[in-house]
């Protein structure tokens, strides 16, 4: 399916399927929702988009019917035809929050009467161990932009950045220059939904940060048309794309000799972990990454767990 862009008033693009592509039950529907999820759920851009594709998907697996004409069986079909799909167990689950949420804001617009899409139940998911990487090992990482990598200032003031703060590649991607407080040593982050969060910044991100400023945002910001209010910039002066963020971390895991793929959140996952290892609450953990719940965070203690066992399987006698 192909998809359009439109600018909304406030300056960002909105995604909807080309007119030709979206059955005529669905038009006005879609556009509702995509302003249901932002102006009540106050959903971060990055879930709407995400909701809005599984959305385009639903739409596909409907054809010409309307979601009023579905009966149970009907729905109860879609979990099946999402795996024929070869839809990983995890995307499957976010489809059908995405449709269930479609169907509650059905029934908040009256268009039905009786919200089916609760049979759907929720996808089991196993708990996954996430991937961390050592000491050593982001060690290497952090030290592997040089003066041959045309930005490498502003390349080691990201790789920091992500380890110093636990930031999602999004969050760091929209990082403003007011949102850094170099001499204070701590920054916001603005996570899911647009919550805000402080988070420290360790001495060596603030040096990165502080290098950076001095010597290759300027340069950068000079591209630009405007003054950019971004803290990372790309070579032309905008803002540094968050897919950008991921070539970046990618490249230079190769570079410090990491086999592991890794991705901006094994950065976070590493920062969760070994703060955890050090000593610290949970609790503190649990607000510096920005979950809701602490059972989100409670993974990382698994984490720690896991390499407490084989330190005992290594050294202890009977281990």
């Amino acid at each position: 399916m192909t998809e359009t862009r439109s600018k909304r008033p406030d300056g960002k693009a909105t995604h909807k399927m080309a007119a030709h592509q979206v059955p005529s039950w669905s038009r006005l529907l879609l556009v509702g929702f995509e302003n249901y999820l932002r102006a009540e759920c106050h959903l971060s851009e990055n879930t709407v988009r995400a909701y809005l594709r599984d959305l385009r998907r639903f739409v596909e697996w409907l054809g010409e019917r309307a979601p009023e004409a579905l009966g149970a069986q009907d729905l109860a079909d879609y979990p099946a035809w999402l795996h024929r799909a070869g839809l990983a167990p995890a995307s499957r689950a976010r489809n059908l929050v995405s449709v269930k949420m479609f169907f509650r804001y059905l029934q908040l617009e009256g268009v039905i009467s009786r919200n089916l899409a609760e049979i759907l139940g929720s996808q089991k998911l196993w708990k996954r161990v996430p991937t961390v990487l050592s000491p050593q090992e982001v060690d290497r990482l952090l030290t592997a932009p040089s003066r041959r990598d045309p930005w490498y200032r502003r390349d080691r003031a990201l790789l920091e950045l992500l380890y110093a703060t636990g930031c999602r590649a999004g969050e760091a991607a929209t990082l403003r220059l007011q949102d850094v407080h170099l001499q204070e040593g701590f920054c916001v982050c603005r996570g899911k939904g647009d919550k805000e969060r402080l988070v420290p910044l360790g001495e060596r991100a603030v040096q990165a940060v502080g290098e950076y400023l001095a010597e290759e945002r300027p340069k950068l910001a000079a591209r630009a048309a405007q003054p950019p209010p971004w803290l990372l910039l790309s070579y032309r002066g905008r803002r540094l794309r968050r897919e950008r963020i991921w070539e970046l971390v990618r490249r230079y895991t190769i570079r410090a000799g990491i086999r592991a793929r890794i991705s901006p959140h094994t950065l976070r996952h590493s920062f969760a972990t070994h703060l955890l290892a050090g000593g610290a609450d949970l609790r503190q953990v649990q607000e510096m990454l920005g979950h809701a719940s602490i059972a989100t965070t409670q993974v990382y203690t698994h984490v720690d767990v896991e390499r407490l066992k084989r330190i005992h399987k290594q050294f202890h006698p009977r281990g």
